[in-house]
């Protein structure tokens, strides 16, 4: 029923670590520590997810109001008026195409030139 194991007799049915005797106070003291530590986290994780909530909500009022202008260009449009702001975006095309197509056209004419030229 009892091994002997480098000198010391060991009893059957007792596996493990021995619970070691530690301070009381050592163990209170640590487990207010760790609980410290844990509210800390849970401060913390939850004002992160507060700013998230609040920087979605800023992202959500800004989606709206930008959905309402375009209604509102809609509806001006139904009625045959073109907003001014669609005008500045069509006009502010048109001379970037206008831009465009002229540079094009001088990249041409240099490669006309460079090419007539034995």
């Amino acid at each position: 029923p009892f091994q002997v194991v480098g000198g010391k007799v060991k009893k059957p049915g007792k596996r493990g670590r021995k619970p070691a005797k530690i301070d009381l106070k050592a163990k209170l003291e640590r487990s207010r520590q760790s609980a410290r530590e844990c509210r800390a986290r849970k401060k913390l994780r939850y004002q992160y997810l507060e700013e998230l909530v609040s920087s979605r909500e800023r992202a959500i009022c800004a989606l709206r109001e930008e959905l309402e202008m375009y209604k509102q260009w809609c509806m001006a449009m139904d009625q045959g008026k073109i907003p001014s702001e669609i005008k500045a975006l069509l006009t502010g095309e048109e001379q970037g195409k206008a831009q465009q197509n002229s540079t094009k056209l001088a990249k041409a004419g240099k490669t006309e030139a460079n090419g007539s030229n034995p």
